[in-house]
């Protein structure tokens, strides 16, 4: 038995094991509170030497930018893995295209080249309403 459904190329984004859920990990709000706080910790530790602060103040504030670069990086890669399988839902089309994308050029291949002779493969698909060639 087949899937009513054409196989697509596209797997889904993982994450842990399991397909990518948006509703779970950090958000955006998290993600600008870790960068406003990485700029603020940027500016202040090499102030804390010129304004000769103890030395245990550097320390800390400059390994804190270390562990808050760490964090902020995980969250932005997160953030673009969801970005990813959001774009992977569904084609999104150029509104000014003239031509087909590489991805609606890849849906007509496979369909194209499963139903027939060699006379269809040489064949060029009917034009779609509205788009000029």
């Amino acid at each position: 038995m087949t899937s009513p459904e054409p196989p697509t190329s596209v797997r889904p984004v993982e994450y842990k094991g399991e397909p990518l859920d948006s509703e779970r990990g950090p958000g955006l709000g998290c993600f600008r509170f870790q960068v406003g706080l990485l700029v603020v910790f940027i500016f202040l530790t090499p102030l804390t030497v010129i304004w000769n602060w103890p030395v245990e103040i550097s320390i800390i504030l400059l390994f804190a930018t270390i562990v808050l670069l760490l964090f902020a990086g995980q969250t932005i890669i997160f953030l673009l893995r969801l970005v990813a399988a959001d774009r992977r839902e569904g084609r999104r089309v150029p509104l000014a295209s003239g031509s087909k994308t590489v991805g609606q050029l890849e849906d007509v291949q496979p369909a194209a080249t499963a139903g027939g002779s060699d006379d269809d493969e040489n064949a060029t698909p009917p034009a779609e309403p509205g788009v000029r060639e």
